[in-house]
């Protein structure tokens, strides 16, 4: 099979969906990598360390589009990208379809078989190709808040952890998964006071457990959400439904009562945002936007800031379902796997993943019968 890795062009998306490791690995197995020219540069890989792995360098991403069985990328292709897309072609990066009714469309229109990495999922309810990148993300989401609380940049002018005499800086997160935890993590050990709002009891429990009763934990209801919005400095929105768009938990009138320069970080927002406010997704190049006096941040692809760690960290995991789909072909691979088989969302023009297909109004078809 012939892989084809282009270059990233999302605002200052610096990853790249394959290290020298993948590419040695696939050639080792007979087949054929081919990448844009310096797609690995803002990840500090050269295209001499792709070369000596044993892939080729093509100029254009058109010309990588058009020789590859498979495209892997790290975000979703963006308007410039959809045309360059080919019928029966295997599309396998971050969709997030269920926010993006165009992307969807656009999909289903050029006939590829769409994979999402954030859907495969295993038997236990893990999404192993989303947990290294919302790891990255949950810790990067406090080192922006604490950027953003700096009075510099319109915030309350409070250091995270305060210091002896002066209280610290008071951190809500809403959703206790994988995001919440990692925030969690960064925010207390930077002496912030920590406040995880989480539906689960048992996850509450095991948050408790594992951060050493350092974090408070409270139940998730409208009431309590309200009352810790409205003390919160830095407020962090965690939640995720697999696939589906993620509900509003805090609402405008919510906000409205939060404090004058507070700041908001809405890691949810690849999903539509969990917050009433975030409605649209910011860049790195223009990250914040202010709305009832509150700093809103809402960059879709957070962990593009730090590159190099989230591109070893992506691909880590990424490779094996990569080398899965080459070995096999996507029938053979999916069958085989029920979990990689969940990453299906879209098949020759037919949505055959629920969620996606209910937000958007499609018609829905069970992908055991298009294989």
């Amino acid at each position: 099979m012939i892989i084809g890795v282009p270059k990233e062009i999302k605002d200052n998306e610096n990853r790249v969906a394959m290290t020298p490791a993948g590419v040695s690995e696939l050639t080792r197995r007979g087949h054929k990598v081919i990448l844009q020219d310096a797609a690995g540069l803002g990840s500090g890989i050269t295209n001499e360390e792709y070369i000596e792995a044993g892939a080729s360098i093509l100029t254009q991403a058109s010309d990588v589009y058009r020789e590859a069985d498979m495209i892997v990328k790290v975000k979703e292709p963006l308007p410039s990208e959809y045309d360059m897309l080919r019928p029966d072609q295997i599309l396998f990066t971050y969709l997030h379809l269920a926010p993006a009714r165009e992307l969807t469309l656009a999909l289903c229109r050029q006939g590829v078989i769409g994979i999402a990495y954030e859907t495969i999922q295993t038997q236990d309810g893990s999404l192993p190709l989303l947990v290294p990148m919302s790891e990255v993300a949950g810790r990067m989401s406090v080192q922006v808040g604490a950027h953003y609380l700096e009075r510099y940049w319109g915030g309350r002018g409070i250091l995270l952890g305060g210091v002896p005499g002066v209280p610290p800086a008071e951190v809500v997160i809403i959703g206790g998964g994988v995001v919440g935890l990692n925030a969690a993590l960064m925010a207390s050990g930077m002496g912030a006071h920590v406040t995880i709002i989480d539906k689960s009891a048992p996850r509450l429990r095991y948050l408790d457990e594992v951060l050493h009763g350092k974090v408070f934990t409270v139940m998730s209801n409208r009431y309590n959400i309200e009352r810790a919005v409205r003390y919160a400095d830095l407020l962090i929105g965690g939640v995720l439904i697999p696939g589906a768009r993620a509900p509003h938990l805090v609402t405008d009138s919510m906000v409205k009562q939060m404090k004058p320069g507070s700041v908001i970080v809405d890691v949810a927002i690849d999903q539509g945002g969990c917050i009433e406010t975030i409605d649209h997704a910011t860049s790195h190049s223009d990250p914040v936007y202010i709305r009832h006096g509150v700093i809103h941040y809402s960059v879709a692809n957070i962990p593009g800031a730090v590159p190099r760690t989230s591109t070893y960290a992506l691909t880590n995991v990424t490779l094996p379902y990569i080398v899965a789909l080459a070995d096999k072909g996507w029938i053979k691979a999916v069958r085989e796997d029920a979990c990689l088989a969940l990453g299906v969302n879209v098949v020759r023009g037919e949505v055959v993943y629920p969620a996606v297909a209910e937000v958007h109004g499609l018609t829905y078809k069970p992908l055991a019968e298009v294989i």
